[in-house]
């Protein structure tokens, strides 16, 4: 297989994970939907949480939140945990890398709250730690795994939501919660602010 195959290759094993996410996430994320929508409708906020790609996609997914996504409307209450580097290098030094999150979600999260805890195997520590302390607190928790979902599948209580993308690849995973975080945010904006 010469170099263009394999890129077309990449691309139809993303449309294939695709479509069988759709299948069985669009329930899923409709209700993840009406969870972070009631919440920024009471003024909470919603907090998120992940490591490497996925810390990347909780700070994209809080910009779109805070600024907008694809059109123009009031910002929304939104923070990515994993962007204060003095707090979370402080929370690792002193303590451990565990509790770079949950500390967090200890300090700045309240009952009405929604805590967006993004992990590719789901099985990630500090995001586990992060989900028990908003378990305690009364936090809904929507999870944004794949792989089965790992430790933090069995962590989810009946108010919160899983949205598990049925693959293995951690690249195929990463591409579908990309598309999941803008299901997201289209949703969120249509369901406060109506037809765009």
């Amino acid at each position: 297989m010469n170099i263009e195959q394999r890129i077309q290759a990449q691309f139809q094993a993303s449309v294939e994970t695709k479509q069988a996410a759709a299948a069985v996430m669009a329930g899923p994320i409709a209700r993840a939907i009406t969870i972070m929508s009631d919440c920024l409708k009471a003024d909470g906020k919603i907090m998120a949480c992940g490591n490497g790609g996925s810390a990347g996609d909780s700070q994209h997914f809080s910009a779109e939140l805070l600024n907008r996504f694809e059109r123009e409307r009031a910002p929304l209450a939104a923070i990515a945990l994993s962007t204060d580097t003095s707090t979370l290098t402080s929370i690792a030094n002193d303590y451990r890398y565990e509790e770079v999150f949950s500390k967090q979600v200890r300090a700045l999260g309240r009952r009405g709250d929604v805590l967006l805890a993004i992990s590719t195997s789901g099985n990630s520590p500090n995001v586990i730690a992060a989900m028990e302390v908003a378990r305690d607190k009364g936090i809904a928790i929507v999870a944004l795994t794949g792989k089965k979902g790992g430790k933090m599948a069995g962590l989810l209580g009946p108010g919160d939501v899983h949205l598990c993308v049925p693959a293995d690849r951690t690249a195929r995973i990463q591409e579908v919660h990309l598309l999941t975080l803008h299901c997201l945010c289209d949703g969120i904006d249509q369901t406060l602010f109506g037809d765009a």
